[in-house]
Protein backbone atom coordinates (compact mmCIF):
# COMPACT_ATOMS: atom_id res chain seq x y z
CA UNK A 1 0.00 0.00 0.00
CA UNK A 2 1.29 3.46 -0.96
CA UNK A 3 1.32 6.03 1.84
CA UNK A 4 0.37 9.65 1.03
CA UNK A 5 3.99 10.77 1.50
CA UNK A 6 5.12 8.01 -0.90
CA UNK A 7 2.54 9.11 -3.43
CA UNK A 8 3.78 12.72 -3.47
CA UNK A 9 7.38 11.49 -3.90
CA UNK A 10 6.25 9.27 -6.78
CA UNK A 11 4.44 12.16 -8.49
CA UNK A 12 7.50 14.39 -8.14
CA UNK A 13 9.75 11.62 -9.47
CA UNK A 14 7.68 11.32 -12.62
CA UNK A 15 7.16 15.05 -13.04
CA UNK A 16 3.37 15.00 -12.68
CA UNK A 17 3.38 17.94 -10.32
CA UNK A 18 5.78 20.11 -12.34
CA UNK A 19 4.46 23.54 -13.21
CA UNK A 20 3.87 24.18 -16.91
CA UNK A 21 4.64 27.73 -18.06
CA UNK A 22 3.63 28.94 -21.50
CA UNK A 23 5.88 31.50 -23.17
CA UNK A 24 3.97 33.69 -25.59
CA UNK A 25 5.63 36.10 -27.99
CA UNK A 26 6.08 37.20 -31.57
CA UNK A 27 6.98 34.69 -34.28
CA UNK A 28 8.59 37.61 -36.13
CA UNK A 29 10.59 39.88 -33.84
CA UNK A 30 11.77 42.72 -36.15
CA UNK A 31 9.75 45.28 -34.14
CA UNK A 32 11.11 44.08 -30.80
CA UNK A 33 13.93 45.75 -28.95
CA UNK A 34 17.59 44.88 -29.34
CA UNK A 35 18.57 41.77 -27.42
CA UNK A 36 15.00 40.40 -27.35
CA UNK A 37 15.98 36.91 -28.50
CA UNK A 38 18.67 36.69 -25.82
CA UNK A 39 16.03 37.70 -23.25
CA UNK A 40 13.78 34.91 -24.61
CA UNK A 41 16.62 32.40 -24.18
CA UNK A 42 17.19 33.59 -20.62
CA UNK A 43 13.47 33.23 -19.92
CA UNK A 44 13.39 29.64 -21.22
CA UNK A 45 16.50 28.77 -19.22
CA UNK A 46 15.03 30.28 -16.04
CA UNK A 47 11.78 28.35 -16.43
CA UNK A 48 13.76 25.10 -16.51
CA UNK A 49 16.26 26.03 -13.81
CA UNK A 50 13.40 26.94 -11.49
CA UNK A 51 11.86 23.47 -11.97
CA UNK A 52 9.09 24.09 -14.50
CA UNK A 53 8.28 22.79 -17.99
CA UNK A 54 8.22 25.17 -20.96
CA UNK A 55 5.16 25.20 -23.21
CA UNK A 56 5.11 27.14 -26.52
CA UNK A 57 3.07 27.42 -29.70
CA UNK A 58 5.74 25.42 -31.58
CA UNK A 59 6.61 28.47 -33.64
CA UNK A 60 9.50 30.74 -34.61
CA UNK A 61 10.79 33.93 -33.00
CA UNK A 62 10.44 34.63 -29.29
CA UNK A 63 8.93 31.20 -28.35
CA UNK A 64 11.58 29.34 -30.37
CA UNK A 65 14.41 31.13 -28.56
CA UNK A 66 12.76 30.42 -25.22
CA UNK A 67 12.67 26.74 -26.22
CA UNK A 68 16.35 26.95 -27.20
CA UNK A 69 17.20 28.32 -23.75
CA UNK A 70 15.14 25.61 -22.08
CA UNK A 71 16.87 22.82 -24.01
CA UNK A 72 20.34 24.26 -23.41
CA UNK A 73 19.50 24.14 -19.69
CA UNK A 74 18.54 20.46 -20.03
CA UNK A 75 14.82 21.03 -19.56
CA UNK A 76 11.59 19.78 -21.07
CA UNK A 77 9.89 21.73 -23.85
CA UNK A 78 6.37 21.05 -25.14
CA UNK A 79 4.94 22.60 -28.31
CA UNK A 80 1.31 22.90 -29.39
CA UNK A 81 1.06 23.29 -33.15
CA UNK A 82 -1.78 24.88 -35.15
CA UNK A 83 -1.33 22.07 -37.68
CA UNK A 84 -3.04 18.67 -37.71
CA UNK A 85 0.08 16.73 -38.78
CA UNK A 86 3.84 17.06 -38.78
CA UNK A 87 3.75 17.42 -42.58
CA UNK A 88 1.29 20.31 -42.35
CA UNK A 89 3.32 21.87 -39.51
CA UNK A 90 6.50 21.86 -41.62
CA UNK A 91 5.14 22.47 -45.13
CA UNK A 92 1.95 24.54 -44.80
CA UNK A 93 2.64 26.54 -41.63
CA UNK A 94 6.42 26.40 -42.20
CA UNK A 95 7.09 26.05 -38.49
CA UNK A 96 10.13 24.43 -36.84
CA UNK A 97 10.43 21.36 -34.65
CA UNK A 98 13.72 22.50 -33.10
CA UNK A 99 14.22 22.31 -29.31
CA UNK A 100 10.87 20.57 -28.66
CA UNK A 101 10.64 17.26 -26.79
CA UNK A 102 7.02 16.74 -27.72
CA UNK A 103 4.71 18.38 -30.27
CA UNK A 104 0.93 18.12 -30.05
CA UNK A 105 -0.77 18.69 -33.41
CA UNK A 106 -4.04 20.40 -32.53
CA UNK A 107 -5.41 20.83 -36.05
CA UNK A 108 -7.27 23.96 -34.91
CA UNK A 109 -5.29 26.71 -36.66
CA UNK A 110 -3.73 29.57 -34.77
CA UNK A 111 -6.78 30.75 -32.83
CA UNK A 112 -7.77 27.26 -31.67
CA UNK A 113 -4.14 26.46 -30.87
CA UNK A 114 -3.92 29.62 -28.74
CA UNK A 115 -6.87 28.52 -26.61
CA UNK A 116 -5.44 25.04 -26.02
CA UNK A 117 -1.94 26.44 -25.45
CA UNK A 118 -2.98 28.70 -22.59
CA UNK A 119 -5.37 26.19 -21.05
CA UNK A 120 -2.74 23.43 -21.09
CA UNK A 121 -0.45 25.66 -19.02
CA UNK A 122 -0.50 26.65 -15.36
CA UNK A 123 0.67 30.17 -16.19
CA UNK A 124 1.58 32.34 -19.18
CA UNK A 125 4.56 34.65 -19.59
CA UNK A 126 4.26 37.29 -22.30
CA UNK A 127 7.32 38.61 -24.13
CA UNK A 128 7.51 40.96 -27.08
CA UNK A 129 4.55 40.08 -29.26
CA UNK A 130 2.00 40.94 -31.89
CA UNK A 131 -1.74 40.28 -32.31
CA UNK A 132 -1.45 36.53 -31.63
CA UNK A 133 0.34 37.25 -28.36
CA UNK A 134 -2.40 39.69 -27.35
CA UNK A 135 -4.95 36.96 -28.19
CA UNK A 136 -3.14 34.52 -25.88
CA UNK A 137 -3.02 37.19 -23.19
CA UNK A 138 -6.77 37.86 -23.36
CA UNK A 139 -7.62 34.14 -23.24
CA UNK A 140 -5.40 33.62 -20.20
CA UNK A 141 -6.77 36.82 -18.64
CA UNK A 142 -10.40 35.67 -19.00
CA UNK A 143 -9.44 32.27 -17.58
CA UNK A 144 -7.79 34.07 -14.62
CA UNK A 145 -4.48 32.30 -15.19
CA UNK A 146 -1.37 33.73 -13.56
CA UNK A 147 0.23 35.94 -16.22
CA UNK A 148 3.71 37.43 -16.20
CA UNK A 149 4.45 40.37 -18.47
CA UNK A 150 8.12 40.80 -19.36
CA UNK A 151 8.80 44.54 -19.57
CA UNK A 152 12.36 44.40 -20.88
CA UNK A 153 11.66 43.79 -24.57
CA UNK A 154 9.40 45.61 -27.01
CA UNK A 155 6.19 47.60 -26.60
CA UNK A 156 3.90 44.70 -25.64
CA UNK A 157 3.94 45.36 -21.89
CA UNK A 158 2.70 48.92 -22.41
CA UNK A 159 -0.01 47.76 -24.83
CA UNK A 160 -1.25 45.24 -22.25
CA UNK A 161 -1.31 47.94 -19.56
CA UNK A 162 -3.44 50.08 -21.88
CA UNK A 163 -5.80 47.19 -22.66
CA UNK A 164 -6.41 46.64 -18.94
CA UNK A 165 -6.73 50.38 -18.21
CA UNK A 166 -9.01 51.23 -21.14
CA UNK A 167 -10.97 48.01 -20.71
CA UNK A 168 -11.53 48.89 -17.03
CA UNK A 169 -10.36 45.41 -16.06
CA UNK A 170 -7.50 44.71 -13.70
CA UNK A 171 -6.46 41.40 -12.27
CA UNK A 172 -4.14 40.56 -9.38
CA UNK A 173 -2.96 37.53 -11.37
CA UNK A 174 -1.18 39.81 -13.87
CA UNK A 175 2.31 40.83 -12.77
CA UNK A 176 4.95 42.93 -14.54
CA UNK A 177 8.73 42.61 -14.20
CA UNK A 178 11.74 43.50 -16.36
CA UNK A 179 13.94 40.69 -14.99
CA UNK A 180 13.23 37.23 -16.48
CA UNK A 181 14.60 35.39 -13.43
CA UNK A 182 12.51 37.41 -10.98
CA UNK A 183 9.40 37.15 -13.18
CA UNK A 184 9.62 33.35 -13.38
CA UNK A 185 10.09 33.12 -9.61
CA UNK A 186 7.08 35.37 -8.98
CA UNK A 187 4.90 33.42 -11.42
CA UNK A 188 5.86 30.07 -9.88
CA UNK A 189 5.06 31.43 -6.43
CA UNK A 190 1.65 32.62 -7.67
CA UNK A 191 0.89 29.23 -9.24
CA UNK A 192 1.89 27.39 -6.05
CA UNK A 193 -0.29 29.71 -3.97
CA UNK A 194 -3.29 29.10 -6.25
CA UNK A 195 -2.77 25.34 -6.23
CA UNK A 196 -2.59 25.35 -2.43
CA UNK A 197 -5.94 27.12 -2.15
CA UNK A 198 -7.80 25.21 -4.86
Amino acid sequence: MMLPSDKSKSEDKHGHSRIKICVSGAAETDHCGEGTLEVAMTLGREIVEQGAVLVTGATTGFPLWAAKGAKEAGGTSLGLSPASTEHEHLNFYKLPLDYLDLVIYTGFGYSGRNLLLTRASDAVIIGCGRVGTINEFTIAFEDRKPIGILESCGPTAQIIREIMDKGHRHNNNVIFDSDPKALVARIIELVKKEKATS
